[in-house]
This record gives structure tokens, sequence and C-alpha cells, in this order.
């Protein structure tokens, strides 16, 4: 970004937790610097300091040693300069008119927060797209608005921090994240939006950031399995939103109890088994709706096809983990780095 703003033309304040600079952040500055308006600053928390990168892009680098990235997002009252505080990754970029879609919105006194889709982006590798297409499947339930930009804007309880922008004031005044949670800190900060303040949190579709994905199954699965834990956890001890029927997110964990009463099965008689195995057949079947779902949206048949067996992986391990979170987990824990 240029030298040239001065404190009054700067309305955003662009946030990125990181904890060391790396390609994707370079990808993501650049981007930044080809926006044509300059009404913006960008501030980068990391656990070193790094003059030089900072001269090359004109970004300004807060070092803050080794801390979770709730902590590092909450630094930006200090020095945040903006009115408000746009929140991305450094594996994530924005599309060119993130920002000035986002001011529209946030005109609404009403409304204290916004967030928009986060889309693979094109020249992700053959594995990267399958990772997010699989987010897009019809059985990932409502998340599929945070993968794939959906048809309208619309009021939405939970939006993840990679592509969500939050006025300073709404911010300041909620506390911020709660940085005994990570990941998941968004959670608790939207919940306090609503809760406390009594604003609205907006979905804008074609508010697009594009965010890589996680370049292997081993990867993906470890990332379902963290959103599975603390999921389940929130589901506990902020019922309000994580434990409403409508989100679906218990879904995943039924279906694993489905499968460990399979183990049994033979103990029963005959028409159990039929009916477990026609429950066994209704599931196929909406993973193969789940497969034609994804070619209209991919337009690739390789990427839908080999979404299968991420998708199937992902109901099983996800749902483990939320039991486990649910059930078994007593204190969650911050952890740091991706």
């Amino acid at each position: 970004m240029s030298d040239s703003n001065n404190d009054n033309e700067i309305l955003f304040s662009i946030v990125i937790p990181i904890m060391e600079v790396n390609d994707y952040l370079r990808e993501t500055c650049q981007k930044f610097n080809a926006f044509p308006k300059k009404n913006f600053e960008i501030l980068i928390f990391a656990n070193e300091a790094n003059p030089e990168f900072e001269k090359e892009f004109g970004v300004r680098i807060i070092p803050l040693g080794h801390v979770s990235p709730a902590i590092k997002r909450d630094e930006a009252l200090k020095y945040a300069k903006g009115k408000y505080l746009a929140f991305t990754d450094d594996d994530a970029y924005p599309d060119e008119n993130w920002l000035n879609i986002a001011e529209k919105y946030l005109e609404n006194d009403k409304v204290a927060a916004i967030g928009g889709p986060q889309i693979t982006p094109p020249d992700d590798s053959f594995w990267q797209k399958v990772s997010g297409a699989m987010f897009m499947s019809p059985l990932s339930g409502k998340a599929v608005i945070r993968y794939w930009s959906g048809k309208k804007v619309q009021e939405i309880e939970d939006w993840p921090t990679v592509n969500f922008i939050v006025k300073k004031e709404a911010f300041e005044k909620s506390g911020g994240f709660d940085s005994s949670y990570w990941p998941g800190e968004d959670t608790k900060l939207c919940l306090d939006i609503i809760d406390k303040l009594k604003k609205k949190i907006l979905y804008i579709p074609d508010m697009v950031v594009y965010h890589h994905r996680r370049s292997g199954f081993w990867r993906h699965l470890k990332q379902v399995g963290n959103y599975g834990i603390h999921r389940g956890f929130f589901a506990k001890v902020f019922p309000a939103t994580s434990r409403k029927f409508s989100t679906f997110y218990f879904v995943p964990s039924l279906f694993v109890l489905y499968l460990f009463l399979g183990l049994f099965i033979f103990f029963f008689p005959p028409i159990i088994h039929e009916l477990y195995l026609g429950g066994l057949g209704l599931y196929a079947t909406a993973v193969l709706y789940s497969t034609f779902s994804l070619m209209q949206k991919t337009k690739s048949f390789l990427v839908s096809v080999a979404t299968i067996p991420y998708l199937i992986s992902f109901h099983i391990w996800y749902g483990i983990r939320f039991i486990q979170g649910f059930f078994f987990t007593k204190k969650l824990n911050s952890r740091l780095g991706r």
C-alpha cells in the first residue's frame, strides 16, 4: 500500500495474524496493493519483526511472539486507525471489490459486522480443489454459503475470520475475541455482537475472498477434526448458536452412532438388518446426489468424484471429534500454528 495515506483517509484496517512471512502472505499483500482505492492500512501481527517485508509492501508488522491468532487479532485495537477492522488470513486474498462492497453495508447502524464466502482459488492444486469442493457439498449443512456465493444477503449468527469485517467500535464494546479459544474464537465474538450489542451480522455473497485449501487428505482431515472438537465443545458452552437444531452440527455424530450400532446389528431380528441397510442405502444415495450437485458448481467430473472419500471421512471424523468435544472436553486450550 502506498505510504501517501494519512490518518483521515484510512477507513479499513486490514488485520492479518501470522507466524512468519510466507509466499501466501506475499500474494495477499500484492493483491491489496493492486486495489485502486487506497482507503486502508495493512496490519500484520507476527511472531517476529520483518523490516524488509514492511518496506517492500508498505505494511506494518507488529511482533508479538508465539501467541495465538486470537490474541494477535485482539491487538488490532491498539494499532488500527480505521473505522472498520477487516480480518483475513495470510493464505487468503480478496476480490478487488471486497472493501467497496463492504463499505456500503457497514453504513447501516443496525449492522455491526459482515462476512462473505471464502472461495477456492482457481490456481489451487487438484487436491486443494477437492478439499474446497467438499465444503460446498449440500451434505456439509448450512456451512455451504461459507464456501460458495449464496443467492442473497442474509443475517448470520456465526462467521469465520478469514472473511469478516466488523466495526471497530462494536469490536471494542463486545470485548473482542476470547483468546482462550482458537480455532473458534470467532463464534464467541459473533455471539457477543448479537446478544450483548443487539446488532446484526450480515452475509454478503459478493464480498469474496479466495482461500487456499489444505493440499493433502490428512491435513484436510486434521482441519475438519479441529472443527469438530471445537464445535462440540461450543455446543456445550454456547448453546445459543452451536446447539440449535437448524445448524445441523450434531448430525455427523448421529451418523457415527448409527454406524456403531451396525456392529451389533446381527443380534437383532432380520427386519432390523433390512432397515439398517436401507439407511446406509439412503446415505449412499445422498452422497451420489452430492457428487452431481458439485459437478454443477465445480464444472469438473474428477474433482466432484474425488470428494466422495473426503466427504465420508469428514462425516465420520467430524462426528467423532464433536462427541469428544461435547462430552469429554472440559477445557479447550488455544493451539498455535495453522
